[in-house]
């Protein structure tokens, strides 16, 4: 009887622990980010410590959403990646950046249309729509799917001309781990930004 109670015991660990890596690889999968990027035929290739600012907007603009913060620290992070460097305490710099995020929501599976949540920032009036047209098969009838899209562009800050842009978008289950602003702000940034300044006018999908 004690064997067997053991036995139970294992058998319940081993069931337990393989639900822990299935609910595990669940929370950690992230849907595939296609990617758009443009720049000049002589592709950006700023020294490290190039300093840059980011647009905090014209006066009377809506202050920053806990959102919008999520993905500035991830695209701060991707460009301090490329070796750029923040300047501190509103300092002049060559280059000014620019991000804007949108956020809508419909129902996929069930013949329904978008319905728009009304979620979205951006700086310096640079924001770009969503409504691409992705699709992501959910299954299993019809679900909630946020459509999201991070833009950022990089202008040289003297002339105001855009010296490098590009967009990031996903389709993701509302309910996903993945749909959390801090992780879909690293993931976006993540995936804008790989092999920068990336092949201009091509769009890509990244894992």
């Amino acid at each position: 009887m004690a064997h067997d109670a053991g036995m139970k015991l294992l058998h319940s660990a081993a069931l337990l622990g393989a639900a822990a890596l299935a609910l595990g690889g669940c929370a950690t999968a992230v849907p595939p980010v296609e990617v758009t990027r443009f720049h000049t035929n002589a592709a950006p290739g700023w020294a490290p410590g190039t300093r840059y600012t980011v647009d905090a907007g014209a006066p009377g603009d809506p202050a920053p959403s806990i959102e919008w913060n999520s993905y500035r620290a991830a695209v701060e992070r991707q460009l301090q990646l490329q070796g750029l460097v923040v300047a501190e305490g509103g300092a002049a710099a060559p280059l000014r950046v620019r991000i804007g995020i949108d956020r809508s929501e419909r129902v996929s599976g069930g013949g329904n249309s978008p319905v728009s949540v009304g979620v979205g920032g951006s700086t310096g009036g640079y924001r770009s729509g969503v409504g691409v047209g992705i699709g992501f098969n959910l299954g299993g009838g019809p679900r909630r799917v946020q459509d999201l899209q991070l833009s950022v562009r990089i202008d040289d800050a003297a002339t105001g001309n855009a010296l490098w842009e590009g967009r990031a978008i996903a389709a993701v289950p509302a309910k996903a781990p993945a749909a959390q602003p801090g992780l879909a702000a690293a993931k976006l940034a993540e995936a804008l930004f790989k092999d920068f300044p990336g092949e201009s006018g091509r769009t890509i999908s990244v894992p």
